[in-house]
């Protein structure tokens, strides 16, 4: 069995000769929950479409379940193991929720009708309304249950949580841990609500302007990275920016901000030398470090 369901090499793709994914490399691991991160036009809708199939790649490999994606045969293979919700939670409006159900379950082998029920009755979605008269949070729902209630291998998710009110989302998040943990599902799972990636991913992947700016086990990039705050007693002196090993600067009158990763007990030597009256150390979360790689770009 293959440990990576996901990966791309050098995945390239652009529209009207603008670049929207640059050499895109990732590898998602089996049984992860991988958070996809990047703000509005960084490549994640893009991203997603090439891994459905949606579209094709100009440059670059794609690989689920360790099978290359070379055709559409290749891609409709593929979906038959995966679910997928949308940002835009597209349904069939002609059809009621329970309609929604009885129409998608014979497509999946693999369909599950314990969790079905589980989550029918979790959601308490009337079976006899119709699609259109449901409320955002219930089309969300709807969608969730049709995707996680399939048996796959892996979920793409795409901004899941969207309409459900704070309660929900923790049984959602919730739901989708248990399946990573007892099915071992892969769940692939692009936000821009950092709070819920930084609650329920193991990995994480920050993407701008089309390319990988931040990969890896979260918990490893929140040891490895520090928040360092410097108070001068005059403005920071110029040679603070030509320092090496530092990620990110800004400066602030007589303080100073910086990310690093890279020899930080070196550099906080350095600091001192510099004449930095305050020298303090910080962990990091993800939402700093999400947005010192995109800040200002």
């Amino acid at each position: 069995m293959n440990d990576i369901v996901i990966a791309t090499h050098g995945l390239a793709k652009s529209y009207s000769g603008k670049p929207a994914l640059q050499g895109l490399d990732i590898e998602v691991p089996r049984g992860s929950i991988y958070g996809f991160l990047g703000r509005n036009g960084a490549g994640k809708t893009t991203t997603l479409k090439l891994l459905l199939g949606m579209r094709r790649p100009d440059a670059g490999e794609i690989r689920l379940f360790g099978d290359v994606i070379t055709s559409e045969s290749s891609a409709i293979a593929a979906r038959r193991r995966l679910g997928f919700v949308s940002e835009d939670k597209e349904l069939y409006n002609y059809m009621t929720v329970g309609q929604m159900i009885r129409f998608t379950r014979p497509f999946f082998p693999q369909w599950r009708r314990d969790l079905e029920e589980k989550y029918l009755e979790l959601f308490q979605l009337p079976l006899e309304k119709p699609v259109p008269k449901l409320s955002k949070g219930m089309r969300t729902q709807l969608m969730l249950l049709l995707a996680m209630a399939r048996g796959a291998e892996l979920l793409l998710m795409d901004e899941p949580t969207s309409g459900l009110d704070p309660a929900m989302t923790e049984e959602i998040l919730k739901e989708l841990a248990d399946l990573a943990a007892t099915d071992g599902t892969t769940i692939f799972f692009s936000s821009h609500q950092l709070a819920e990636v930084e609650q329920i991913c193991d990995r994480v992947c920050i993407l701008d302007e089309g390319q990988v700016v931040i990969d890896g086990v979260l918990d490893d990039l929140k040891s490895q990275y520090k928040r360092i705050l410097l108070v001068f007693d005059q403005e920071p002196p110029p040679e603070l920016s030509t320092l090496p090993d530092i990620d990110h600067l800004r400066r602030h009158g007589r303080t100073a901000s910086l990310l690093a990763h890279l020899n930080v007990d070196a550099l906080l030597n350095r600091l001192r030398a510099l004449g930095a009256s305050s020298v303090e150390v910080r962990p990091i979360t993800l939402k700093e470090l999400f947005l010192d790689h995109v800040r200002g770009k």
